[in-house]
């Protein structure tokens, strides 16, 4: 049996979000899994499979995969903030829980996952699609767009997710922790109503955006000076790529500008996917 599943990139934070809000991307890698031999996590030296691979281990948490090849095609950029672990996670379990059999909905799949993927604001909208919110190991699944299109401002360079989160302080002034609450606040009731403008005045934050400035300096200056059609910026999880929100029917406008701004950054047009991870 030939197993195929596919698994969208995420943006994580969506701003002051922080650790709770994430939305999918229509960016995807894929998963083929087969008995046959070759291909990356497949069988190696001496016929043994590579369970060191992510998506390996992933998938061996609900089958055994002796004897099987492992065919990963990645087109989400690895260490750029934009979810790549999670969806590499996402695809091992939805494969894993296939190839056994298992069904199993988004909650169970995210619990297994946790282990191997510490980011349930990644790995939530990986499996689940759309936008999610997580919190004490639970996931709400709460709108499957959102109200302006993200325009990927992608850096070369990357950023190690531990070590980004190690830069992070343990404390922070009350004004910047109320600056981030208001801002938060703003966040949920874009998500639920689908309104641009309260999703605009919500992009900001004081919880981490700022810790990783150094690692992501077009976040300040996009926020200082945003492209005609745009109505914010966003750091896409731990960075280095920015997220510049556009009003529907301005994204290739902004995408345009951006790339003449940042001529050492790839531009891609993204949109926010209402599907996650599954099987095709």
């Amino acid at each position: 049996m030939t197993i195929r599943v596919r698994a969208p990139a995420t943006t994580a934070n969506l701003g002051a979000g922080f650790d709770v809000a994430g939305a999918a991307l229509d960016l995807w890698n894929e998963l083929e899994v087969d008995a046959g031999e070759g291909g990356e996590g497949g069988p190696i030296e001496g016929g043994a499979v590579d369970e060191s691979h992510l998506g390996v281990r992933a998938f061996a948490v609900y089958a055994s995969p002796a004897g099987r090849a492992f065919r990963f095609t990645d087109r989400i950029p690895r260490e750029r903030g934009l979810g790549s672990s999670a969806a590499v996670v996402a695809l091992g379990l939805v494969a894993g829980a296939t190839a056994a059999r298992a069904s199993l909905d988004v909650h169970e799949l995210l619990a297994a996952g946790l282990a191997l993927e510490g980011h349930a604001d990644n790995l939530a909208p990986a499996l689940a699609g759309g936008v999610c919110l997580t919190w004490d190991g639970r996931v709400e699944r709460v709108a499957d767009d959102l109200p302006a299109v993200p325009v990927a401002v992608i850096p070369k360079q990357r950023v190690n997710t531990a070590e980004s989160r190690s830069a992070l302080p343990g404390s922070v002034p009350r004004d910047d922790a109320v600056f981030s609450v208001v801002r938060a606040t703003l966040l949920g009731a874009a998500l639920a109503r689908g309104d641009a403008s309260l999703f605009a005045a919500a992009a900001d934050d004081r919880l981490h955006e700022p810790y990783r400035a150094a690692h992501a300096p077009q976040l300040a200056e996009i926020r200082a000076d945003l492209p005609q059609g745009a109505i914010g910026a966003t750091l896409s999880g731990s960075g280095p790529t920015v997220l510049v929100w556009a009003t529907p029917g301005k994204a290739p406008a902004v995408a345009l500008e951006l790339a003449s701004r940042f001529p050492d950054c790839a531009i891609q047009v993204l949109a926010v996917s209402a599907s996650g991870a599954s099987v095709f």
